[in-house]
C-alpha cells in the first residue's frame, strides 16, 4: 500500500485526536485530556506548510461538506474519508456510501460514526467499480500518491458513464505542484515530530482543466464555499 500516505502520517495525526468525539461538536471534548492536542502541518518540500484541520475533519459535517454531499443524488464513494464526516452527511440524506481509506484508524472512526468504510488503497479493487454515480475527493485528496492524472482517471473509472467526480482545489493561482510531503506534529514548547516523507501534489483551481483533460475527464462545473473551491468533473 504504498500508492497513497504512510500510514505514519495521516494516521498519527488521526490517532492522536482520539479524545475528541466524531459526532459532537469538534470543540467539544469526550473525556478529559491531560495535555492539549498537538497541532499537525503537512510540510511540503517547496517550503510550503499548511496547518491540517484536524479538529474539523473529527468535528460534525460543515456547511462546505454539507454542499457538496447536496450535489450527490445517488450511490457515492468518498475517497480518503479521513474520520467520515462526508460519509456521515450522505448516508444522512440516504444515499448509499461508502467511504475508502488506507488507514486502519480512519475506518474505524468513520463507522464509529454509523456508516460504511472499507480499508483499502484506492489504487487497489473498490466495490462498484464503473457503477457509482458519485466519487468524492475532498480536505486536499486530489494530492494522493503526488499524481493528480493517474488519480482523476482512477476515479474515472469509478463512477458510472453518467457519474460525476467532486474534487477540492486549491484557490485560483496555485498552479499544480508535485513533490514530497510529511506530517509534523507537536505543541507549544514541545519537541517537533516529523512523520515519513511521502508522495503528494496541489491542483489550483486554473490547473484543474487540464489535469482533468489528461485523464479523460472535463470540467462541468466549479464552485466556491467560503475560500473552498471545488470542481465537478464527468466523463469526456
Amino acid at each position: 500500500m504504498t500508492s497513497t500516505i504512510s500510514l505514519d502520517g495521516f494516521d498519527v495525526v488521526l490517532g492522536r485526536l482520539g479524545g475528541w468525539s466524531a459526532d459532537r461538536d469538534a470543540c467539544t471534548p469526550v473525556r478529559s485530556t491531560p495535555a492539549a492536542q498537538p497541532d499537525h502541518w503537512l510540510v511540503h518540500a517547496d517550503g510550503r506548510r499548511d496547518l491540517l484541520p484536524v479538529r474539523r475533519w473529527h468535528g460534525p459535517p460543515e456547511p462546505a461538506v454539507e454542499s457538496v454531499a447536496a450535489r450527490c443524488t445517488g450511490p457515492t464513494i468518498d475517497l480518503g474519508c479521513g474520520p467520515g464526516r462526508l460519509t456521515r452527511a450522505l448516508a444522512q440524506r440516504g444515499l448509499v456510501a461508502l467511504g475508502v481509506d488506507i488507514s486502519a484508524e480512519a475506518v474505524r472512526l468513520t463507522q464509529g460514526r454509523g456508516v460504511v468504510a472499507l480499508r483499502r488503497d484506492v489504487f487497489e479493487p473498490l466495490p462498484g467499480e464503473g457503477r457509482w454515480a458519485h466519487a468524492v475527493l475532498i480536505d486536499g485528496n486530489i494530492g494522493i500518491g503526488g499524481d493528480p492524472v493517474r488519480l482523476l482517471r482512477r476515479c474515472g473509472a469509478l463512477i458510472a458513464s453518467d457519474g460525476t467526480l467532486i474534487v477540492e482545489v486549491e484557490p485560483s493561482g496555485a498552479g499544480l505542484w508535485r513533490g514530497q510531503a510529511y506530517v509534523l506534529s507537536g505543541s507549544s514548547g514541545e519537541r517537533e515530530l516529523r512523520g515519513p516523507a511521502f508522495r503528494w501534489a496541489r491542483v489550483g483551481a486554473e490547473a484543474v482543466t487540464r489535469t482533468a483533460a489528461a485523464a479523460g475527464l472535463r470540467v462541468a462545473d466549479r464552485f466556491r464555499f467560503g475560500s473552498r473551491w471545488f470542481a465537478e468533473l464527468v466523463r469526456a
